[in-house]
């Protein structure tokens, strides 16, 4: 099957194989033009293909519902039509492979990339992990599954060492990435920044040799994260095929040289090259010569798929009876996410939608003007609101801030990412100066705050006069922590007046990302008067329906959360709410959990995460009861932060001290944290209300030549037609090992007519019972007696079996 990949080895030169090694750009990998072959091309993200260019603006794609939305569907069919449809919106730009999925658990509440990644169990994950991958490869799309391994926070993220055990890496950490392996085929696996046990994992011969290919059987690429390789022969040693970005760094000349003076052998660079090319191959590449060339392919069937998917994904936490919405009364619709579409988190999972339906456009469609009123109530912004329209963008050699530009042109917004190339490329990035030119008028009049985060030195000028003076730049938690903290200043502004804005920054060269980026904004502050009218606005509505939460400002790679209360004052505006009218209905947008102390006073609460561009309409669709809601929490929620299992007194657990963070929790990550401290939560892993209700009974398990075989039924008891999903979970009596209490090992989501019965049989492999034995590198049951729990959340168990098995030892 493969004879033609090693007759184009045996044709290639040194160098010609060491140029598949490595990035030509950004985005793509050149095989030689000698031997006629073609260009690779990537593209992120896991919640829709991007495309080259920037992070910032580009052809439109579809956006999927994020990461932890899909864990919530807990549904791998499902997972394997988003994987199918990204595989269509992967060759609408003109790319071979895609950036995802993220698969790293939720060990923090609080970190910033937890929307991206799917939950805080590994079954569950490794589940919805081989639906994405089978539904994508099916189409020949490459998938590439990340971060591999022990990226659980992006705090120094590009140099934090990971002191994790192996017993705790094998069951929780690289669980999803084996099943990826074995189950799915993966064809891409991307190592994460950090360091693993002291070692860089693209360095890391262990996890990237040993585990992955010796134990696991894999025979596809291992690619560096952007800027993730620091090395020549200790990543090709360890068994990092590809560098990227390009240009090299690391390989090129440099790898040819140490194969000339024997530092790296020359079967080590053909090994890799014969990864590359097996994956070209695969992925139709490697005689793919089109020019590159993206379209925008907006699909009547991928716009069904995303808001059936949102609908799936949203979470009915708690309900008094309010939800469904009945169609007829008033509706006060209040607060800062309701007239804006938060669709997704940020960092490179980002990218420029084809449209975003906001709630209030969904509820304007559905009940029309007459029934609805609006208030802002607050804000929930990180940064300054942005600047918008249109600004003109020079560019100038950094040493030369008063020259000519070399490159002009125009930008929507005041925000950028810059990446090579600038203009024909002979500017770098690294090397540029940046001014951006524009204007701004307030319809406000009033003291405003104008804000900027950026990469390097930067300023605002309104009128010529110097606003906002971040030209002393330091370090803070922006851009991959590559930027400043914003730098505000104040103004008073007249409404109406118009002002002129010019915008500079200047390069400085990243520690260990290399680009230039920008953002500004300018905002009026709100005070106590915008929450009494919202509370005004509720008191004279029947219903009122609240839209809060965060965005893709908060929960966004690159930077932790600093804590899981909501931003701003909208925990006030909540509570105002209530007050106001007891039928509220708080509707959550956020990319994990937040603290609620108002959740007692208020009706319901829909918990609807970053839905993809169908926002609106798929929360609409929940909140009237044309959807069921059919999510479960796939992680748990605290009912304070401090709950959390990584909130320690001691920082080497988390965020990390002197360059490590210690996973000294051990296998008590999530609920199983929970479970072991008596620590009661908001809601539990796997909680998620219908709008009918279910039973389970009928609980038997019985032992078979694979592991054992779970039976039970489930029945809708209710009077309308509805989802749940069945969870079970496996607990041994008397370990001789220290276990969890309990662990997800199966589950199965059903939609059943109001009555209806069905019975169900989940298989659980020895794999279900097993532990990882580190005397014998391999996993292992003992002998003895297993309860295995039927239940509608962690905390919900409805019925339990029992079963005895004998000893049974497996491979790694």
């Amino acid at each position: 099957m493969t004879d033609h990949i090693d007759t184009l080895l045996d044709q290639m030169t040194l160098a010609e194989q060491v140029q598949l090694l490595s990035g030509a750009d950004f985005w793509s990998v050149n095989a030689p033009d000698r031997l006629g072959l073609g260009t690779l091309r990537v593209t992120d993200g896991p919640n829709g293909a991007r495309g080259g260019g920037s992070l910032v603006g580009g052809v439109t794609a579809a956006a999927f519902p994020v990461g932890i939305a899909l864990g919530a569907t807990w549904d791998p069919d499902l997972a394997h039509e988003i994987g199918t449809a990204l595989a269509a919106e992967v060759k609408s730009k003109g790319a071979h492979m895609l950036l995802a999925p993220t698969v790293n658990l939720h060990r923090s509440v609080t970190n910033g990339r937890n929307f991206e990644c799917y939950a805080e169990d590994p079954e569950l994950t490794a589940a919805l992990t081989v639906g994405y991958i089978r539904g994508l490869q099916s189409q020949g799309i490459a998938a590439t599954i990340k971060h591999f391994a022990g990226n659980e926070s992006e705090i120094e993220r590009t140099t934090i060492n990971s002191d994790v055990d192996e017993r705790s890496l094998r069951e929780l950490y690289l669980r999803p990435f084996e099943a990826a392996v074995k189950d799915a085929g993966t064809w891409g696996i991307m190592s994460s920044y950090n360091k693993l046990n002291g070692t860089y994992t693209a360095e890391n011969a262990w996890l990237l040799t040993k585990v992955l290919r010796d134990d696991w059987g894999y025979d596809g690429i291992v690619m560096s994260d952007w800027f993730g390789s620091r090395s020549t022969k200790p990543t090709m040693d360890a068994g990092l095929d590809l560098e990227m970005p390009g240009p090299t760094r690391d390989r090129g000349d440099t790898l040819v040289q140490a194969v000339e003076a024997g530092t790296v052998d020359a079967a080590t660079v053909r090994r890799a090259a014969r990864n590359m090319l097996v994956l070209m191959d695969r992925t139709g590449a490697l005689r793919d010569l089109r020019p590159h060339h993206e379209v925008a392919d907006d699909r009547p069937a991928t716009r069904a798929l995303i808001r059936r998917a949102g609908a799936a994904a949203t979470v009915l936490l708690q309900n008094d009876g309010i939800l469904p919405l009945a169609p007829q009364g008033t509706l006060a619709v209040i607060g800062p996410n309701a007239k804006t579409a938060r669709i997704m988190g940020g960092g490179s999972a980002q990218l420029n939608p084809h449209y975003s339906v906001a709630p209030w456009n969904a509820l304007l469609d559905r009940m029309g003007a007459d029934a609805l009123t609006y208030a802002l109530g607050c804000t929930n912004h990180r940064w300054e609101p942005l600047l918008t329209g249109d600004f003109e963008v020079a560019y100038r050699p950094k040493d030369q801030p008063d020259a000519d530009p070399v490159h002009t042109t125009t930008t929507n917004g005041a925000e950028m990412f810059i990446i090579p190339p600038i203009g024909d490329g002979t500017l770098s990035p690294s090397d540029v100066q940046v001014t951006l030119t524009g204007t701004y008028t307030p319809t406000d009049s009033g003291t405003h705050r104008v804000g900027i985060t950026a990469t390097g030195p930067c300023a605002i000028y309104l009128d010529d006069a110097l606003i906002v003076d971040g030209r002393d730049w330091q370090k803070g938690r922006t851009f991959f922590e590559e930027g400043c903290d914003e730098v505000v200043g104040t103004i008073d502004l007249t409404a109406g007046q118009t002002y002129a804005v010019r915008i500079t920054v200047t390069a400085r060269s990243g520690d260990n990302l290399q680009f230039t980026a920008l953002r500004a904004g300018i905002g009026k502050p709100m005070g106590d008067a915008e929450i009494a009218a919202a509370a005004t606005a509720a008191a004279q509505a029947d219903r009122a329906v609240v839209f809060v939460g965060r965005s893709g400002e908060w929960d966004t790679e690159g930077s932790d959360l600093e804590d899981i209360t909501l931003p701003g004052r909208q925990d006030d505006l909540i509570a105002a709410v209530a007050a106001a009218n007891p039928n509220t209905v708080v509707v959550l947008q956020t990319g994990g959990p937040v603290e609620m102390p108002w959740a007692s006073d208020v009706a319901a609460i829909l918990q609807a995460w970053y839905p993809g561009q169908e926002a609106g309409h798929a929360i609409a669709d929940v909140l009237f009861g044309d959807a069921e809601p059919g999510g479960r929490l796939p992680q748990t929620f605290p009912a304070k932060w401090s709950d959390n299992p990584t909130q320690s007194q001691d920082r080497q657990v988390y965020p990390g001290l002197d360059g490590t963070v210690r996973y000294a929790e051990g296998l008590l990550i999530g609920y199983r944290h929970y479970d072991r401290h008596g620590i009661t939560p908001l809601f539990p892993f796997g909680h998620g209300l219908s709008y009918t209700q279910f039973a389970l009974s009928d609980l038997s398990v019985t032992a078979n030549d694979t592991g054992a075989s779970v039976t039970l039924t489930v029945t809708n008891t209710g009077d309308r037609t509805g989802t749940t999903v069945a969870q079970i979970y496996v607990s041994e009596d008397a370990p001789q090992v220290p276990r969890p209490d309990k662990e997800l090992e199966g589950f199965a989501k059903l939609s059943l007519d109001a009555g209806e019965a069905r019975t169900v049989t989940i298989p659980l492999d020895h794999r279900a019972f097993a532990y990882w034995d580190q005397d014998t590198q391999g996993w292992r049951v003992d002998a003895g007696t297993f309860t295995i729990h039927a239940g509608l959340s962690a905390t919900d168990l409805q019925a339990q079996a029992a079963i005895t098995l004998e000893n049974w030892t497996g491979a790694a």
